[in-house]
């Protein structure tokens, strides 16, 4: 399932095309999508595959279309604070994303299949904690995630606000499912074909609206067991925050906060643009034809010589050439700007504190 939008060259140009399509359609998922590179939860052999609006698979780790995903996160309508269920949570980037916008005081938990996937979920995870530059720039909700068949949760367990199943869910299972949530609460599954949308309006009460046709492998059915042997699958602790963690992110946030009002002051603080990729896709399209089709490019671009006869002379190979050097000049000039700088990161380095404070500030992060 998938291709609706054309590849991007990287994970910018990919939500620059989601965004374009109208998959993406609010700030919060925007911003939520390009913090995560989508590379990064691929194989190293498959990341060239990462930017494709397709889906892929290999073995048990699976990720669901872009197109998809963007869909997903829209119908869920994510706020800070919420709990969130994620039936099949496979590599953990969808529960990643989904944790930028809950923030610290939300809950995010998964259930998954197979322990491997956990596994790998878990080591990018980390990754994700450690090395990326966007952990700092939101309040983070860590996904937890627990092994088992999603149709075997403890029985009366607690309900979520939001929940997801990344399977094809069969008819049969839709009560089950609703079961999660909570009055008000959001599913958002495959049912029969249609990724589908369910508000608890009530205790009794629904509203279900039909989003996008969807083709997904169906929910593997629990094996059969006796009632003695039947195995029940806990959903992940509801841990209470610490008071040293309580108070790492309330430093944390009150740093932004004062990061942020300098930047008003200063004039600086802008909504993410992005213009700047915009015009990297435009030149490298001009490029292109330039390299496939000289003669057409620079018949409407370069005015040709005329002879005495007024017949269009050869075109001039050495000045074609500097055009090209110019544009690629040009490019490497505009395209490869400084890396941003993580004020967060220096503002708490720049603190008068003992060094182990200030690295636990920052997570222990690696960069």
């Amino acid at each position: 399932m998938g291709g609706a939008v054309s590849a991007g060259e990287d994970n910018d140009e990919l939500i620059d095309n989601l965004k374009e399509a109208h998959y993406i359609r609010s700030e919060l998922v925007e911003q939520a999508f390009r913090a995560i590179d989508r590379a990064d939860y691929y194989l190293e052999e498959f990341r060239e595959n990462a930017y494709k609006d397709l889906a892929w698979r290999h073995g048990n780790i699976h990720l669901s279309a872009p197109c998809i995903y963007s869909e997903v996160m829209e119908a869920l309508d994510l706020q800070p604070g919420l709990s969130f269920l994620n039936l099949g949570s496979g590599t953990g980037y969808l529960s990643t994303m989904v944790g930028l916008i809950l923030g610290p005081f939300g809950v995010n938990h998964g259930v998954e299949l197979h322990g491997d996937v956990i596994e790998y979920a878990y080591q990018k995870l980390d990754t994700f904690i450690k090395t990326s530059d966007s952990f700092d720039k939101f309040e983070f909700c860590e996904p937890s995630f627990v092994a088992g068949n999603c149709l075997e949760i403890t029985p009366g367990c607690r309900q979520y606000d939001r929940v997801y199943c990344g399977a094809g869910v069969q008819r049969e299972h839709e009560e089950y499912m609703r079961s999660l949530l909570k009055i008000g609460g959001i599913l958002v599954l495959p049912l029969e074909e249609k990724l589908t949308k369910i508000t608890r309006t009530g205790s009794n009460t629904w509203e279900t609206k039909k989003i996008i046709a969807v083709s997904f492998a169906p929910l593997v059915q629990p094996k059969n067991r006796s009632s003695e042997k039947t195995r029940i699958v806990p959903l992940p602790i509801l841990e209470v925050r610490t008071l040293q963690d309580l108070s790492r992110i309330t430093i944390r946030h009150t740093l932004k906060l004062n990061l942020n009002q300098d930047k008003v002051k200063s004039g600086s603080l802008t909504k993410y643009s992005t213009k700047f990729k915009r015009k990297r896709m435009y030149r490298r399209r001009m490029d292109s034809v330039l390299l496939a089709n000289k003669h057409m490019f620079v018949s409407r671009v370069i005015p040709s010589t005329m002879d005495n006869n007024n017949n269009c002379d050869h075109v001039d190979e050495d000045r074609l050439e500097e055009d090209e050097e110019a544009v690629e000049d040009r490019e490497q000039y505009d395209l490869k700007p400084d890396p941003p700088i993580n004020l967060l990161r220096e503002k708490v380095l720049s603190l008068p504190l003992p060094e182990p404070l200030k690295l636990y500030l920052l997570y222990y992060r690696e960069k």
